[in-house]
């Protein structure tokens, strides 16, 4: 995983839960730790990892991920078994 990916997941499990991750960061990430991302009906993005599954909707018209987003993304990792410490 590069720095990037690394400084992401960082912000992702930062509290207080962030306002300015990008989304686009996130998916990312996503795919670096080797999810599986298929897009879904508008903003809805599919997301398998380790036999997890998920359902996000990607943000519009602003780039980056609402509080409420990044903390279901959290639970999302720490279901599929990443956290902060992922390498």
């Amino acid at each position: 995983m590069n720095s990037k990916a690394r400084r992401t997941l960082a912000e992702i499990f930062e509290d207080p839960v962030r306002g300015d991750v990008r989304w686009d960061a996130v998916e990312v990430l996503l795919k670096r730790l080797g999810a599986t991302i298929t897009e879904g009906r508008g903003s809805r993005v599919r997301v398998a990892l380790n036999g997890v599954r998920a359902v996000f909707h990607r943000p519009h018209p602003q780039p980056t991920a609402d509080k409420g987003a990044l903390k279901s993304v959290r639970l999302f990792l720490v279901n599929a078994g990443i956290g902060p410490a992922h390498e």
